[in-house]
């Protein structure tokens, strides 16, 4: 560990001289070592991995405050400085405050990095500087960015005209039907807004492979794009809003779904978690299991399938248009965060325990149970050719599509899909919408093609 041996000098030293000024051959000496070009990168570009970033980082004494400690890994030994970040921008202020123009010191945090290898990145646990996004390692992380971009639409483009109308109309739509798009509306209102503060607040501190954090940054802003474009159905047809944005609160059915959310959300929101234990890394991987494989890729699909099966039959065809570049988009996300999980499983292959995949199978059938409740709620009788009861066996193969594209097996063997129609709603390439209101390749800006 290297050190500053002239502890009477420092001890003399002004409280206004830093110990880089005081010692700066020492100085640019402990930050030109391999071992503190490490920690260097990443304190200085991504703090949040401070944690890991100065385990093992080399020591030297710090004046602060008039007080004298250590600057090293051992951020516990370090009260008044807090974390191993808050360490390092006390040195590294003093160093650039009081290095002249042209002194090694300036220059030896910068001169310490080293060129990303990309097989040296990790979707966790990396110690590669994440700002640099190539050379690309996580090749499919990126190309689906790519599809993301191309996807691009925005809420205001879809003709609500025909829902306003038919909505304002007594005879236009049944209760039962009203009643699912209250339901639809209540949920999914919130649930993106869920999503995307899982994703800002928790998921994308604890990727360190620079390609995915790029597909995470694209995904939490079109969660936002659906929360618009739900509350852009709300206020066109009128809705009370503090009826359906307090849905999550007071209809059982959809509170016990977010609640199900809830406690994984906070999980990777705690600040004082960090990964790097396996206890530590599986609760990572298993709250990006529920948002990838239950969230987005179960608990959206009764919803998604009511709402398009009033478009189906010439009712709703704005809110459905919008539905269906939703379900797009989801869809998308649910197969990146499936290809994450892989990759996080193929890196980390002592986390897929026995009991840890009992732990995910548990999930997968509260899930369902959950999924299927609010089929159940949101209708209590059959309506538009469907019923809650045709819901268990839809969201059974479902479920066990999800298991095993992440390696379980099937948990409801001989299942089969009773809404065929819906994989045709995915697949938007080039067809004409069903709906008749534009063509649906959706492309950015002049790309786009109208009627």
């Amino acid at each position: 560990m290297l050190t500053w041996d002239d502890e009477a000098a420092l001890a003399d030293a002004s409280p206004t001289t830093s110990p880089a000024a005081a010692h700066p051959q020492q100085a640019a000496a402990a930050l030109s070592s391999p071992q503190w070009a490490t920690h260097t990168r990443q304190a200085v570009f991504a703090p949040e991995l401070a944690p890991h970033a100065f385990a093992g980082a080399p020591a030297f004494p710090v004046r602060q405050h008039g007080m004298e400690q250590q600057a090293s890994g051992d951020v516990a030994a370090q009260p008044a400085a807090g974390t191993g970040a808050a360490a390092f921008g006390t040195v590294l202020s003093s160093i650039q405050a009081d290095a002249a123009p042209g002194n090694a010191i300036q220059f030896a945090v910068s001169h310490a990095a080293h060129r990303v290898n990309a097989a040296d990145k990790r979707i966790i646990n990396g110690h590669t500087d994440v700002n640099q996004l190539v050379p690309f390692k996580y090749k499919w992380a990126w190309d689906k960015y790519l599809a993301t971009c191309a996807n691009h639409w925005m809420p205001q483009e879809v003709n609500m005209t025909r829902d306003i109308a038919l909505w304002k109309d007594p005879n236009g739509l049944t209760e039962d039907e009203r009643r699912i798009v209250k339901r639809n509306l209540g949920f999914f209102v919130t649930a993106d807004s869920l999503a995307a503060n899982n994703i800002v607040l928790g998921t994308y501190r604890h990727i360190t492979a620079p390609e995915c954090r790029q597909f995470l940054l694209r995904q939490a802003f079109e969660e936002a794009i659906h929360t618009h474009a739900y509350q852009y159905i709300v206020e066109s047809l009128g809705l009370d809003e503090g009826e359906i944005f307090n849905a999550y609160n007071e209809i059982a059915s959809i509170r016990n779904k977010d609640q199900f959310l809830i406690p994984f959300i906070n999980a990777l929101t705690d600040p004082d978690f960090s990964t790097g234990t396996p206890e530590a890394d599986q609760l990572l991987l298993k709250s990006l299991i529920v948002f990838a494989c239950l969230m987005e890729g179960l608990f959206f699909y009764v919803g998604f399938t009511q709402i398009l099966a009033l478009g189906r039959q010439n009712k709703m065809t704005g809110a459905a248009e919008q539905y269906q570049y939703i379900l797009r988009d989801e869809s998308m996300h649910c197969n990146f965060g499936i290809d994450l999980i892989n990759t996080i499983k193929l890196e980390n292959p002592h986390l897929w325990t026995a009991d840890f995949k009992d732990e995910i199978r548990a999930l997968f059938r509260e899930a369902v149970e959950l999924e299927y409740q609010y089929a159940e709620d949101t209708m209590p009788r059959g309506v538009l050719g469907l019923n809650a009861s045709m819901f268990k066996g839809y969201l059974r193969y479902i479920a066990n599509r999800r298991a095993t594209q992440i390696g379980l097996e099937e948990l409801f063997p001989n299942e089969t899909n009773p809404f065929p129609w819906m994989s045709e709603m995915i697949d938007l390439k080039k067809e004409r919408n069903f709906f008749e209101t534009r063509v649906i390749e959706y492309q950015t800006g002049g790309a786009l093609s109208w009627e």
